[in-house]
């Protein structure tokens, strides 16, 4: 998913990217309304997080214009205003979400993660939802839902999460090398890191596996990658 970040705060904006980039979403940034406008009729993304309070064209102006060009694309505000009308204000222009500052990075993924969702399983049919699921042995993965699920115990994933996920189990039995999942999973566009890859790979291990030391679902081929093996 691409998200638009329109936020005239470079310190907001920045952590906002690297939070999402982090996420597996791909970004685009706006410091303006004018250029935030620009770049979404250049791109079209998937999701927009919108500050109100931004130069050249406030964020109230910019949905209004997005929403006469597309009114299904999520829309979440992010404004240090918190009266109650203002609230009312953006909701009744379409607004999809609304985030107040200061916030914590746990609140934006968590509210993300459930406009994805919902915009995942409004793209499906529920039956074509079910039949995307798959199953990692005994772990089963719901990617419009961003969940994982062994017996009851319902596991939460990130974008980034799913599309590594979903490539071990397309390349089953296979080895997955450092490049494929940096070109998969990151983009083309970034610059590969092993130490990102581990670092990624343990924490969602620690989220997936029985017993993360001796891993199941993500197997270690030392040297060169990653290997799920259906049993």
């Amino acid at each position: 998913m691409k998200i638009l970040i329109a936020e005239d705060d470079l310190n907001i904006r920045m952590g906002l990217f690297d939070l999402l980039d982090n996420e597996g979403y791909t970004c685009i940034e706006a410091d303006d309304g004018e250029s935030a406008l620009h770049l979404y009729i250049e791109h079209q993304p998937d999701l927009i997080l919108l500050d109100i309070m931004m130069p050249k064209m406030d964020g109230y102006t910019l949905c209004r214009k997005i929403r006469q060009l597309n009114e299904t694309v999520p829309v979440i505000f992010i404004t240090a205003k918190s009266e109650e009308i203002d609230q009312v204000l953006g909701l009744e222009l379409g607004a999809d979400d609304y985030i107040k500052k200061p916030f914590g990075t746990r609140e934006v993924v968590a509210r993300i993660k459930a406009v994805t969702r919902r915009c995942l399983q409004t793209q499906q049919p529920s039956d074509q939802q079910e039949a995307e699921t798959f199953w990692m042995n005994d772990l089963r993965v719901f990617p419009a839902q961003l969940q994982a699920q062994r017996e009851e115990i319902t596991f939460e994933l990130s974008l980034r999460d799913l599309k590594i996920l979903q490539l071990l189990h397309r390349e089953q039995g296979k080895v997955v090398d450092r490049d494929m999942l940096f070109n998969e999973c990151w983009g083309r566009d970034y610059l590969p890191s092993s130490r990102t890859l581990d670092q990624h790979i343990s924490k969602l291990r620690k989220v997936i596996e029985v017993d993360a030391k001796a891993p199941k679902v993500i197997q270690t081929v030392h040297g060169i990658g990653y290997r799920f093996i259906q049993h």
